[in-house]
């Protein structure tokens, strides 16, 4: 099996194509209109600065059921207070969805200080103006404290990258994500790459036939109506 090089007139090819190792092709433009042909058949850039832009579909794909979502102890008892306090005027914690965007990626490459390259972050703010990607915001004192980004594909949600400031602000942004896509009945987020971190939250690796095989049906499903406000804990959306 060869490498596809492709120029922007090219389509992508199937992940099915992919190299031992999850490469699929090399090259194209990195554009909002390839970003979603290529999320749309389970690919997605992963490149160093300097590098021509390189598609990959890992197998196995890392995957987390949001019904299998695990916290531990100390958690849970921490989301169980910031959901007492998430509708006073000013709580200490709150979470907010796609209030930050810019913020929330330029930290995330902050933190990797690799593949996220500023071409990445253009046309990712790019497509998340025209509503395809989407940040989660923990704040701690009126100050954004960690969070996430991804990209929202239908019924299904890819992880892209997230940080904290503090201590497991990370994780409450990527609880009360789930809770807010089991609202929507999205029951799966895509992880990418298997790591410790987020084995310990309840993910686990699936095989990329499994993972293309959801991904087409959930694709043709409609999914949220993603907005902008602060998330509650049982994953309703206070529109501002």
């Amino acid at each position: 099996m060869s490498l596809s090089w492709i120029d922007a007139d090219t389509p992508l090819p199937d992940a099915s194509q992919a190299l031992p190792g999850g490469l699929v092709a090399v090259g194209a433009d990195l554009s909002t209109t390839r970003l979603a042909e290529a999320y749309a058949k389970g690919l997605f850039p992963w490149y160093n600065p300097g590098d021509p832009v390189l598609w990959w579909s890992p197998d196995p794909r890392m995957v987390l059921p949001c019904a299998a979502l695990r916290l531990s102890h100390s958690l849970a008892k921490r989301l169980r207070q910031i959901a007492r306090n998430e509708r006073l005027p000013d709580p200490a914690i709150r979470v907010t969805l796609n209030t930050a965007f810019g913020a929330v990626i330029r930290a995330c490459a902050h933190r990797t200080q690799t593949w996220i390259t500023p071409d990445i972050m253009a046309v990712y703010e790019d497509w998340h103006r025209q509503g395809h990607v989407h940040s989660i915001e923990t704040w701690v004192d009126d100050k954004l404290a960690g969070g996430l980004y991804g990209v929202g594909l239908q019924r299904f949600f890819f992880g892209e990258s997230m940080f904290s400031h503090v201590a497991n602000t990370s994780k409450i942004a990527l609880v009360y994500l789930v809770r807010y896509l089991q609202a929507w009945h999205v029951p799966y987020i895509d992880c990418q790459q298997d790591t410790a971190h987020m084995a310990s939250m309840g993910a686990a690796p699936i095989p990329r036939t499994q993972f293309l095989s959801l991904l087409s049906t959930l694709q043709a499903q409609p999914g949220p109506a993603w907005g902008r406000g602060q998330l509650l804990s049982n994953g309703q959306l206070i529109a501002h």
